[in-house]
């Protein structure tokens, strides 16, 4: 095992998976900082979950890892940022640090890149998808979903889905995409069939 330093932007709701694109709007001093220092060095900024919105709260146990790869600099110092993930990161400890911005040391984990679904799974995933997206009103161009390979469908459906931030974990962390898939189509039956009336539904 290698231990890595990361500087962290711990952001509910949002994760990030190897090989997709994350938009952010950088407004905050502490997040300005973390950006201007990031592209000073490598331009790395790894993307991690707290466990609760409260200021310095504890975070998840896994993250990923995103490179800037494009970077809009705003006269009044904000920025408009595009990460590319490069890797999830196994969280080993929260590390003392002087800077605005939190920094952890971090296990990287390889994720395969040949990963795919059986046609059975790939067939269940879509039907699955196609009834979340009726109930939830989504409007989606299935043609052009269709031709993505398994690991982009599976991973941006996973990264862009309006789950809670403890599924929207929980589908950061399966092990592979097999196992990924079959806890995204269970989100979806659970989140989409709850009743609308109710307040939100939440999966802990």
């Amino acid at each position: 095992m290698t231990a890595v330093r990361l500087p962290i932007f711990p952001l509910t709701g949002a994760i990030l998976f190897p090989g997709l694109q994350l938009p952010l709007h950088i407004f905050e001093p502490r997040y300005r900082d973390l950006v201007g220092t990031a592209l000073a060095k490598d331009r790395r900024i790894a993307m991690i979950q707290p466990r609760a919105i409260a200021e310095g709260s504890p975070l998840f146990g896994m993250g990923c890892v995103g490179r800037i790869d494009d970077v809009e600099a705003l006269p009044d110092g904000r920025y408009n940022i595009v990460l590319e993930g490069e890797a999830r990161f196994r969280l080993l400890r929260e590390l003392e640090v002087t800077t605005l911005f939190r920094q952890v040391e971090a296990e990287l984990i390889p994720d395969a890149t040949d990963e795919a679904l059986s046609s059975v799974e790939r067939a269940a995933f879509e039907q699955e998808a196609r009834i979340f997206a009726d109930q939830q009103g989504y409007q989606v161009d299935w043609q052009s979903l269709e031709r993505l390979d398994d690991a982009s469908l599976i991973n941006g459906v996973s990264q862009i889905a309006p789950f809670d931030s403890a599924a929207k974990q929980a589908l950061l962390e399966a092990g592979d995409l097999a196992t990924r898939c079959e806890l995204l189509i269970q989100l979806m039956q659970f989140f989409g069939r709850s009743d609308p009336d109710e307040s939100k539904v939440t999966l802990q």
